[in-house]
């Protein structure tokens, strides 16, 4: 089966599933895991011949632009995919148990966001063509501003929901924005054909800007400085998504683009140096910002944040050992966030509490979930065994490796040490440390919510026990897509006695001195006002009340109501340009035109049209006036029939036909008679600008008449429109199928005038007819 069907059917899947799950709900439930779940295996059997060479399907799609569904899965790709969908079938199981208690639509809508999520970052991470991966890159943001917002009766839930959108929809128009210019300047949108033949775009003059443009879109996705803020606000989501989120899904498709477009963009000497500045500023924030946290999904969030700056800064390194500890990095990191997460929200799922200092000496009643915190916190405190100890070595060779040592493990040293306090603190706190106070736990542990964190951390334990089974099949291919070329991969457990190891033990120590004296460094950095007015979101918040109150501004002054004010503002608008451009035209403005013919029948019809057009100015009767236009209207459609255009003439005459007969039943409502609310200086500008208007519109009619005629798109159409369109009209065939969105719209506002006049119509005639109410009788 291709990789295009699975992803297809996992779409179909995606969506039917939920609705079987609100129908019938133990087999429903079953749908729903069973769809992620076959997509993993399908990916996970993809190994072997991506390990050989990348897998690339081509689907036509918008041809005509370039753009194809064209899939590319290699090793980078897959490793995300398996991420993806491993995970979310974990989080789907744990979803459909975590909602039990709710109505079965409420359940059903949920668990069906959450597979359309999984379903478009699929689409995403397999996607060769720049242009499709927006789009699907788009459709994340839409579906997690969906899952943030899910709970919406809550006014935080609505906020975070928002601010992801606009922070990560605003990214996203920087993301198009470079896409363009790299189909302008290579003139291919295919990730392939850049990756063989990058010439074309490292010499561009816009290589510099589509670079900064991309780098955007990523910060924003991945919640690089100073777009950090949004991550953390959006733990307003369940539990479900906060994990599905935070782990595998949409806040790494930001570091999966940079990574998967390294090998080009590190071409610029500036490139790998601006993501170490970005990647460790936003380590050392989110570090200082986890150690103010209170709550339990927060000091998460915030080290997901740090992790997603480890990520970035890796990707700037140079070197194979780069590579590898990204990739390794990335593995790790999924495994151990999901497994905390799911913790999480079975603590705060059980008591209700979510604040860390308020929980405590639940390993007694929650001893599964206990054991699964431990796990995975260790792996996150880079503890041997666990897979989480390799990616810390590995991470700090690339970093001695690299041109950046001092500053790089400095960094690396600092935020991991407060990593390591987090992972002590997030297994102390909630289950060991006797509780504060009396602690309400509503329920046990529900099967469907521990399978996920106990699976995953014991996959951590696995992978680092045995690394071998995910080093030549999973790390080598995904660190050979990124770093461009071909590597050998040594990916295990013990190093020896070396740096890295020295700075793993320093980390450690320093790590448990942090928990130690946590509460202290908490309360002190939590006094520290600063920190909340330069870390948080106020920036965003300014930004938008500003943008609101110029918004609200320049509609009062520019959307007051006033018809006149409208028509001026365009007209003065498009008059300016027009003069500018006959003024820096060459040429004289008034250029000399070949004289038709007299025709006296031309001659009383233009007559005809400028009385029509006098007296719908000068009359201060609504019914003249509309007599008036449509005498106007009337001749121009002679026009029309008297230089050989039957067809539009018959259009015009019954568009205003229509027109006249509408409008003045509709008018019939209302006084004919009307007294003039413009002063003498306001009618005198209004007959300058219609006389100058009028002179552009004349200058530029003769410029139309003067240059001369180019066949080209009369002779095309004329060509294809039996060919493509089977009509012999070429007007028809323009008007139906080549601009046929065009003439639909055009339908479309006459319908809704002619629906807005029938209605007006039609209750004036209630009215009319509607008795009059008889007074109550007295008693």
């Amino acid at each position: 089966m291709s990789v295009s069907l699975a992803l297809v059917l996992g779409l179909i899947g995606s969506i039917l599933a939920p609705f079987a799950a609100a129908r019938w709900k133990t087999i429903g439930n079953a749908l729903v895991v069973a769809v992620p779940a076959l997509l993993f295996l399908f990916f996970l059997m993809q190994l072997n011949a991506v390990g050989q060479a990348p897998i690339i399907e081509e689907n036509a799609w918008v041809p005509s632009l370039g753009i194809t569904l064209t899939i590319r899965l290699d090793g980078f790709s897959l490793l995300f995919a398996l991420l993806i969908s491993g995970i979310g079938t974990l989080v789907a199981l744990y979803a459909a148990s975590y909602m039990d208690e709710k109505t079965p639509f409420y359940r059903a809508q949920f668990l069906f966001y959450i597979l359309l999520f999984m379903s478009a970052m699929l689409a995403t991470v397999t996607a060769d063509n720049l242009m499709a991966l927006f789009v699907f890159w788009e459709m994340t943001s839409l579906l997690s501003f969906l899952l943030v917002g899910f709970d919406s009766t809550k006014l935080a839930a609505r906020k975070a929901a928002l601010q992801s959108m606009l922070v990560t929809v605003g990214g996203g128009l920087s993301l198009l924005a470079g896409i363009i210019l790299i189909g302008v300047a290579a003139d291919t949108f295919s990730i392939s054909a850049l990756m063989e033949n990058p010439a074309p775009l490292v010499e561009s003059p816009l290589f510099t800007a589509i670079i900064i443009l991309m780098m955007a879109g990523a910060f924003t996705k991945s919640a690089q400085v100073p777009f950090h803020f949004w991550l953390p606000n959006a733990m307003a989501a369940p539990t479900p998504a906060s994990a599905y989120l935070h782990s595998a899904t949409m806040v790494k498709l930001g570091v999966f683009l940079l990574a998967t477009m390294a090998p080009i963009f590190s071409q610029a000497a500036w490139f790998g140096p601006t993501l170490v500045a970005f990647g460790g500023a936003t380590m050392l924030i989110a570090a200082l910002q986890a150690l103010r946290s209170t709550a339990f999904k927060a000091v998460l969030a915030f080290s997901t944040v740090a992790s997603l700056g480890t990520i970035t800064m890796l990707i700037g390194l140079d070197g194979e050992v780069a590579a590898v500890a990204t990739v390794g990095f990335i593995l790790a990191h999924a495994l151990y966030k999901a497994a905390l997460f799911f913790c999480a929200g079975i603590v705060i799922h059980a008591t209700g509490e979510p604040r860390l200092n308020r929980l405590g000496g639940l390993a007694s009643v929650m001893p599964i979930t206990a054991g699964a915190t431990v796990l995975a916190a260790f792996s996150a405190a880079g503890l041997p065994p666990f897979v989480g100890f390799i990616s810390k070595e590995y991470l700090f060779e690339a970093q001695i490796e690299s041109t950046f040592t001092a500053i790089a493990v400095l960094i690396g040293v600092l935020v991991n040490t407060v990593m390591v306090a987090i992972a002590v603190v997030v297994v102390m706190r909630p289950f060991f440390r006797p509780a504060r106070r009396e602690l309400h736990v509503h329920h046990g542990e529900a099967t469907g919510m521990t399978v996920g964190p106990v699976v995953l951390g014991v996959i951590g334990l696995l992978f680092g026990l045995a690394p071998g089974l995910v080093a030549t099949s999973l790390i080598q291919p995904a660190a050979s897509a990124i770093y461009g070329e071909p590597l050998d991969v040594s990916f295990y457990l013990w190093h020896g006695f070396t740096p890295m190891l020295a700075l793993s033990i320093l980390v450690v120590a320093l790590g448990l001195l942090v928990a130690k004296y946590w509460d202290p460094i908490h309360v002190a950095l939590r006094r520290r006002r600063i920190f909340d007015r330069v870390l948080d979101d106020r920036g965003y918040y300014w930004v938008l009340d500003n943008t609101l109150a110029l918004a609200r501004w320049s509609t009062l002054r520019l959307q007051n109501g006033d018809l006149r004010i409208y028509t001026a503002v365009i007209a003065t608008v498009v008059t300016f340009f027009m003069v500018y451009a006959l003024l820096a035209g060459e040429g004289p403005v008034f250029p000399s035109v070949n004289h038709p013919e007299f025709n006296i029948y031309m001659v009383g019809v233009i007559g005809l049209i400028i009385v029509g057009c006098f007296v719908a100015a000068l009359t201060t009767s609504l019914v003249t006036a509309i007599i008036g236009v449509g005498l106007a209207g009337y001749g121009l459609a002679l026009v029309f029939l008297l230089n050989g255009g039957p067809d539009l003439a018959l259009t015009q005459f019954s568009v205003e036909t229509l027109f006249v007969v509408i409008v003045t039943a509709v008018l019939l409502r209302l006084p004919l008679m009307f007294t003039t609310t413009r002063t003498p200086g306001e009618r005198r500008f209004d007959a300058s600008l219609a006389a100058v208007f009028a002179l552009t519109i004349f200058a530029a009619v003769l410029w139309i008449e003067a240059v001369p005629f180019n066949p080209v798109i009369p002779e095309y159409f004329a060509q294809v429109s039996y060919t493509e369109a089977f009509g012999r009209n070429v007007v028809n065939v323009v008007l139906v199928d080549f601009r046929a969105l065009d003439t639909f719209g055009e339908i479309a506002v006459v319908a809704f005038a002619a629906l807005g006049a029938w209605a007006l119509l039609r209750r004036s005639n209630v009215a009319r007819k509607k008795p009059a109410s008889t007074p109550a009788k007295g008693g």
